[in-house]
C-alpha cells in the first residue's frame, strides 16, 4: 500500500462516489495523502468532466474536507487538465495533464473508450497505420510540455489501454519507441514528474501500469521524478498497487 495516491476521481466528475467518502476510504486504507483530482471541463465533451459552475463548490468542499481530517490526512483540491481542457487552472492545489483524445480536423477522438472506436478512427484518419495514430498521440503529450501549471504527466501511454498482449500493434517497433521517446525527451526537458498509473490494472484492461517499464527505465535514467495515481473511480480502489508492481516499479 502507497502512502500517498495523487489521481482519483468523484462524483464531481466521472467518479461514483463523494469527495468525503473518498477521503475516509483513503484513511481507513493507510493513506496519508490523497490527491483529488476530478476531469478539469472540456466543452466539445461534457459527459464525463466537472461542469463550469461546479469548480467553486468543489474547491470549498474539499477545502472543507482539508479542514476536518487536519492531522489525519493530507488532501489536496487537484484537477486532471486535458490537453484541450477550459478554464482557470490556477485555482487548483496541482494539476495532471492527460491526453484523452486526438483532435483531427475539427474532430475529438477518445483513444481510451473503447478498441473499436480506436481501430475505427485508425482507419478513418490515419489509413489503418496504428504507428501514425500513436505518434499524433505523442504529439499531443509532447505538447503538456508548454502548460507550465502541469506538474505531473498523467498516464504517459494511455494509447496502450487496449494493446494488452500487443493484440493492435507490438510497442517494441522503432517507429512507437521513437514517438514515446520523443514525448519524454520534451517533458523531461520542461521537468515534469511521471505518475505510476494502475488504473487499467483494477479495472481489468491491463496487467502491467501505466508506463510500461521500458519507458519507466528510460525515464527514470535521466532523472524523471515520479508520483503514484491508482485513478481510482471509487473508494475501493484508492491506492491500489499490487505488490509485484510495487517492487518491480520501486515504490
Amino acid at each position: 500500500m502507497v502512502e500517498s495516491d495523487l489521481h482519483t476521481h468523484t462524483l464531481y466528475s466521472d467518479g461514483s462516489a463523494s469527495p468525503e467518502e473518498m477521503v475516509r476510504s483513503a484513511l481507513s486504507l493507510g493513506v496519508k495523502k490523497l490527491g483529488i483530482s476530478d476531469h478539469g471541463y472540456t466543452s466539445f465533451d461534457e459527459s464525463y468532466c466537472m461542469k463550469k459552475s461546479a469548480v467553486s463548490s468543489y474547491l470549498r468542499e474539499i477545502g472543507a474536507l482539508k479542514e476536518k481530517y487536519k492531522g489525519e490526512i493530507e488532501i489536496l483540491a487537484g484537477v486532471e487538465w486535458d490537453l484541450f481542457s477550459e478554464g482557470d487552472i490556477k485555482a487548483f492545489d496541482y494539476a495532471i495533464g492527460s491526453v484523452h483524445y486526438l483532435k483531427v480536423g475539427g474532430e475529438y477522438i477518445p483513444v481510451d473508450e473503447s478498441p473499436s472506436l480506436l481501430v475505427s478512427a485508425c482507419e478513418k484518419y490515419f489509413s489503418g497505420d496504428f504507428y501514425a495514430l500513436t505518434d499524433r498521440y505523442y504529439q499531443e503529450v509532447a505538447a503538456l510540455a508548454e502548460i507550465p501549471t502541469v506538474s505531473i504527466v498523467g498516464h504517459f501511454d494511455l494509447i496502450k489501454k487496449f494493446n494488452e498482449k500487443e493484440r493492435l500493434f507490438p510497442e517494441s517497433d522503432p517507429r512507437y519507441v521513437a514517438s514515446w521517446k520523443r514525448a519524454a525527451d520534451a517533458l523531461l526537458q520542461k521537468r515534469k514528474a511521471f505518475e505510476i498509473n494502475t488504473g487499467a490494472m483494477h479495472r481489468g484492461y491491463l496487467s502491467t501500469p501505466y508506463p510500461s517499464k521500458n519507458v519507466f527505465e528510460y525515464l527514470k535514467d535521466r532523472g524523471a521524478k515520479f508520483t503514484f495515481g491508482s485513478d481510482s473511480h471509487s473508494p475501493s480502489t484508492i491506492g491500489y498497487l499490487p505488490p509485484e508492481t510495487e517492487k518491480e516499479y520501486d515504490l
